[in-house]
């Protein structure tokens, strides 16, 4: 009895077929009929979720060929999935410049959301939390680097804080926020938080503020009824400064009628050591959460973070890479790292300026090595870029002879002949031998080069004292200094 394929082979196939196809996988790929496909508990495999098992099916049965092109294919496998293309940035129109410098600056605070401090936020929610459901005054130290998130993710807290206790219907706590720098005097904390009881000193008490809080908390009847979160910044001024009123801030969360929800930030992570044991001796030694420096992937990510409202690419992804790595490796700050990238739209922007080119483009990892430049300077870089300029060129002849010989010393006459060169293809006037053998000196009393002894000027043995990198590196962002490093030797 003819079956379904034998039906739709030719004769000749039908009546030679060949046993080694019939053998082979292929070949039973071949021979696989649409009803076996709906019956088949396999037939998953063959056709697509969204499919009928006869989808791909010609006519009479026959497997419809598929396409060989590899173009259609990969757009029918992955054209669903590219993400679309975001317009290009104009540079020259002024909105979109001041667009891209607010969405980099350190005040502007991200409008969907903080990244990458999740953990840190999370610790510090379960606290407060905590402390507003058991109604009891405890007490936080938040410490880490400069530019590592700590106000911000507080304050990210604090709303979360207050949504929370509305949804769960509890009584929102009051907050208060002081920075410890804007205080008159250290004791005027005191007088912050007594305020935001709405407590008034009576007339002619002699109580200071501070013992005013401590006979409130002491006693029920005198008690604050809501819970109060106070968040000290800045905390090291008061570690520094005066250590008995930080000691009696953290006292007060210890009463037994205390409303406070203390949170103290501060900069330095060393410090804690040096105030804890004291705080823990007098039983109020506050829960301590660090807040690490920003790796190379967070710093990329938060840039990434910020500029995603924006509706158009700024940066070469490589020059962000590269932003992330530097700052990563030199302290993790964030505030530096947006800084830098401030300051490389600012290269970008004035070379824009300069070119006649009308076209579009991005701020490339070239612009951001100028800016990084311009924040990582050695003291040996700005002591160059503070000395007058025929010292510095002095400095960039010096660079061009032991850059196109492997001596490492010269003659004072020789090293003229090459600042003469450099003076005349520059076009400025070049000073007489007398001033230049003085300039060499002062170079010398600086420490920047030395100077041998000789009956005559000319013979005086002299020798570069700092790298040449560093000459090179202080004038990397000046065209004219870029020109007298090019100075072939004399």
């Amino acid at each position: 009895m003819p079956t379904l394929r034998s039906a739709t082979l030719s004769p000749v196939q039908a009546a030679t077929p060949s046993p080694t196809a019939a053998t082979t996988p292929r070949a039973a790929k071949r021979r696989f009929t649409p009803r076996r496909a709906a019956e088949s508990p396999d037939s998953a495999q063959f056709t697509a979720p969204h499919m009928s098992p006869l989808a791909g099916v010609g006519p009479m049965g026959t497997p419809k060929m598929l396409s060989a092109s590899p173009k259609s294919s990969r757009k029918r496998l992955y054209g669903d999935f590219v993400a679309p293309q975001k317009p290009k940035w104009n540079p020259r129109d002024p909105a979109q410049m001041q667009a891209v410098k607010e969405a980099l600056h350190v005040a502007t605070v991200p409008s969907c959301g903080l990244v990458c401090r999740d953990e840190e936020q999370s610790r510090v929610f379960d606290f407060c939390k905590a402390c507003v459901q058991q109604d009891k005054a405890a007490s936080l130290y938040v410490c880490g680097c400069p530019g590592t998130g700590k106000t911000l993710s507080i304050n990210k807290v604090k709303e979360r804080l207050s949504r929370w206790a509305d949804e769960v219907g509890m009584e929102t706590p009051d907050d208060l926020s002081i920075n410890c720098t804007n205080l008159g005097s250290t004791s005027d904390i005191f007088s912050k938080i007594l305020g935001k009881f709405q407590v008034r000193k009576k007339a002619g008490g002699k109580l200071s503020p501070l013992q005013q809080l401590q006979s409130m908390f002491s006693h029920k009847e005198s008690a604050p009824g809501r819970m109060l979160l106070v968040i000290v910044d800045e905390m090291d001024y008061l570690i520094t400064r005066d250590r008995a009123v930080l000691h009696d801030l953290f006292m007060l969360t210890t009463h037994q009628f205390s409303r406070c929800i203390l949170i103290g930030i501060a900069n330095s992570i060393d410090l804690a050591d040096r105030f804890l044991p004291k705080l823990e001796s007098l039983n109020c030694k506050p829960l301590v959460i660090t807040f690490r420096a920003y790796s190379k992937d967070q710093i990329a990510n938060i840039i990434n973070h910020r500029l995603k409202v924006l509706e158009y690419d700024v940066f070469e992804p490589l020059a962000v890479e590269f932003c992330a790595r530097k700052v990563a490796a030199a302290s993790g700050d964030m505030r530096k790292a947006l800084g830098v990238c401030r300051s490389a739209v600012e290269v970008f922007e004035s070379r824009l300026h300069d070119s006649s080119d009308q076209g579009f483009g991005v701020v490339t990892f070239d612009h951001m090595d100028i800016a990084l430049s311009k924040v990582f300077k050695p003291v040996v870089v700005n002591s160059i870029l503070c000395l007058p300029q025929h010292q510095q060129m002095v400095l960039c002849a010096l660079a061009n002879t032991f850059q196109h010989c492997k001596k490492k010393a010269t003659t004072l006459g020789e090293l003229n002949k090459s600042y003469i060169e450099i003076c005349r293809s520059s076009q400025v006037p070049a000073v007489g031998m007398l001033e230049f053998s003085n300039m060499c000196m002062i170079l010398s009393d600086q420490g920047y080069l030395k100077l041998g002894q000789s009956k005559e000027d000319k013979l005086r043995r002299v020798t570069l004292q700092i790298d040449i990198s560093d000459i090179t590196f202080a004038f990397k962002g000046s065209r004219f200094f870029q020109k007298c490093l090019e100075q072939p030797k004399f």
